[in-house]
């Protein structure tokens, strides 16, 4: 059956993300693909060192709202 990844078969691939995702968009998509796999390898990494930090439990301050009345007009 052959190898999967020959270069026409790359090529056709990269042709294809490029008609759907357009020359704007790709420089996004491998900086966020770039970024993935960076944590990912850290999180392999730090794996086998010491556990993760629980994530801190956060407090949201948000004051009781109360009932907004309308305006009193003088008569």
């Amino acid at each position: 059956m052959g190898e999967l990844f020959q270069p026409t078969h790359l090529l056709v691939i990269g042709l294809i993300v490029f008609v759907l995702f357009g020359a704007k968009r790709l420089p996004e998509l491998g900086k966020g693909l770039g970024e993935g796999l960076k944590g990912f390898k850290d999180g392999i990494k730090n794996a086998g060192n010491e556990p993760a930090p629980p994530p801190a439990a956060q407090q949201q301050n948000v004051a009781p709202q109360q009932p907004v009345s309308a305006p009193i007009e003088p008569k």
